[in-house]
């Protein structure tokens, strides 16, 4: 990185990338350990720094089809600009700033793409948008949700059927086949959301000029995958708590079932290049678990409050990214 002949405008906007990365890593913590921790498989500093070491490893070893399409397929190469792209960062992180302290499991996905679909058509209209990967994006965030909620649902019924006439013994194996199901989830929450600040930095490289088209350097993946697992590391506490007990009372099974259906939703959806919300997938799948006991089971309330959250998520980050453009915008130009 060092050689980069990098402006010092791209420069911050790089930086600012990492600092997304790593507090989408700080906010989306609660997505892989949260179960894990309530259901007392795992001590939470185990859990993270387990979460952590698979979180670096997802891009090494499932590619870069998410950051390909954020960064390649969503808007046209001649509309991207570093303000608006800085614009689109500052916007995303702001919403996942003010989610976390009030405790909310919010999108990192939505609030990135809406950011960058904000300033774009402040700037240069609907035309700059590329429809087909814009539909392949909000396709992926719009099917995941119900998608780890039938998921979730189905494993957690065909588990309590196999699990049928054992004794309460049987939790052993739910706690400790939850080190793999973090594991499993943390991987699959690096090959996707870290891919997403990939793309934007690599965004940042074309539109400065330092590659001529779009790929991702190596240097681009070792530095995103580590500023995710940093902020894994360091845990968002504040939603670990909503989700790992305000749904209602996580038990080892709960936990499992919930990692398991998680993990195979947004694996499934990285390797075909969707970018997915790891926090609606999980979210989602933890309610389709504890539904499948019974339904008055889930605190159906709070997941009202998080499915406001996400709808909201796109059209705030959208109209904050469009107000940070134009500040951003008079004051480059002086």
């Amino acid at each position: 990185m060092l050689d980069i002949a990098l402006s010092p405008l791209a420069l911050t906007v790089i930086v600012t990338a990492l600092i997304f990365n790593f507090l989408n890593g700080f906010h989306d913590s609660s997505n892989l350990v949260a179960t894990a921790i309530s259901s007392h498989a795992l001590s939470p500093r185990r859990a993270l720094l387990i979460a952590a070491a698979a979180e670096f490893a997802g891009p090494f070893l499932f590619g870069v089809a998410v950051a390909t399409t954020i960064g390649h397929e969503v808007v046209v190469e001649q509309a991207i600009t570093l303000p608006i792209i800085w614009a689109a960062l500052l916007a995303a992180i702001l919403w996942n700033l003010i989610t976390w302290f009030f405790g909310i499991p919010s999108s990192s996905s939505h609030a990135l793409i809406g950011g960058i679909i904000g300033a774009v058509l402040l700037r240069s209209g609907q035309a700059a948008l590329r429809q087909q990967g814009l539909v392949k994006v909000i396709t992926a965030l719009v099917i995941s949700p119900p998608i780890g909620l039938l998921v979730g649902y189905f494993l957690m019924r065909l588990t309590l059927f196999l699990a049928r006439g054992f004794s309460p013994r049987i939790n052993w194996f739910f706690k400790r086949g939850q080190v793999l199901t973090v594991l499993s989830l943390a991987l699959s929450h690096g090959t996707n959301d870290a891919q997403k600040t990939m793309g934007v930095i690599a965004m940042v490289l074309l539109a400065d000029g330092v590659i001529s088209y779009f790929y991702i350097p190596t240097w681009v993946i070792v530095t995103s995958a580590g500023a995710i697992a940093l902020g894994v590391s360091l845990g968002g506490w504040r939603i670990i708590k909503t989700l790992g007990g305000k749904f209602y009372r996580i038990r080892p099974i709960h936990g499992f079932t919930a990692q398991l259906a998680s993990a195979a939703v947004i694996i499934g959806a990285a390797l075909l290049g969707g970018p997915v919300s790891t926090t609606q997938v999980v979210s989602s799948a933890i309610m389709g678990v504890g539904s499948a006991e019974r339904l008055s089971k889930v605190r159906w309330g709070v997941a009202q409050e998080i499915v406001v959250t996400w709808i909201l998520t796109i059209p705030a980050t959208a109209a904050m990214a469009a107000l940070i453009y134009q500040v951003l915008a008079a004051l480059l130009v002086r």
